[in-house]
Parts: structure tokens; sequence; C-alpha cells
């Protein structure tokens, strides 16, 4: 039987592509986070959330950002370093109107400077919204 709870989870997994077995790292991590939006992960994946020390190859970032703080692009490059070619950069911030709210604009201007190309957008929570942003893809045009 599935609980509310566990469907809310679910959910919240779904809408950011995380899937049991993968590796989430979390970056930007500050009390203002979305504690349902980390549990929902972990207990997806079955395992907690890899902080900024992680050492592997790494499926999904969820990258917690606030307007202030510090340089987008180069949180970018860092958070692009340990991801698999086929892994996803989650720019989670906090809604219009909220502290901390980065406009959309920003992480657009961001993306393509760090490498990544933004693919879509989510409401996550109750006070965050996401820009999933992935890598180029490898071989178009190769023959």
């Amino acid at each position: 039987m599935v609980t509310a709870a566990d469907a809310g989870a679910s959910d919240i997994a779904g809408k950011l592509g995380v899937e049991s077995g993968m590796i989430v790292q979390e970056l930007g991590y500050d009390t203002d986070v979305d504690d349902q939006v980390r549990q929902a992960v972990e207990d997806t994946i079955g395992e907690e959330l890899l902080d900024e020390d992680a050492q592997e190859v790494i499926d999904v970032v969820l990258l917690w950002f606030r307007d202030g703080d510090g340089d987008l692009v180069d949180t970018l490059v860092d958070a692009r370093t340990p991801l698999a070619d086929d892994g996803v950069v989650w720019v989670l911030t906090p809604k219009t109107g909220r502290d901390g709210h980065l406009q959309p604009s920003e992480i657009a201007e961001a993306a393509p400077t760090a490498g990544l190309s933004q693919t879509s957008n989510a409401t996550i929570g109750d006070d965050w919204v996401g820009s999933k942003l992935v890598p180029p893809k490898q071989g178009k045009g190769k023959r």
C-alpha cells in the first residue's frame, strides 16, 4: 500500500529524474533547504546525499543556490566536474518573491558558460523551483 507521504516522495524524486541506485550529490546546503525534497531523494535512492567532498561519479547534482551565494558559473563548473556523461545538475533556487530568489535569466546565462544546457524547469516543494541543466550530448555530428 502506498501512503500519501510515499506518493509525495516519489513525485518529487520523479520530477528530478531520480531513481533507485543513483548517486546524488547535494551542494549549497543551508538551513533553508527543503527537507522534504532531501528526504524524498534519499528515500528513492536508498542512500544519504553526498556532499561536496564526494569522489564518486555523480548522476544528479542538487545545487541549492540563492542570490548572493557567489558566482553561479564557478559553482556550476564545480558541480559539473564529477558529473556522469548523462548526468544532470538541478539548480534549486527560492521561488519568486522569497529571499534569495534568482532570476531565471541568470541561470540561462550562466549555464552555457559552464558548459551546460538548460532543458526544463519544475516547481520543487513549497518554496523552491528547479532548473535542469545537462552537459551537451557527446558524439553529435561525428562520422
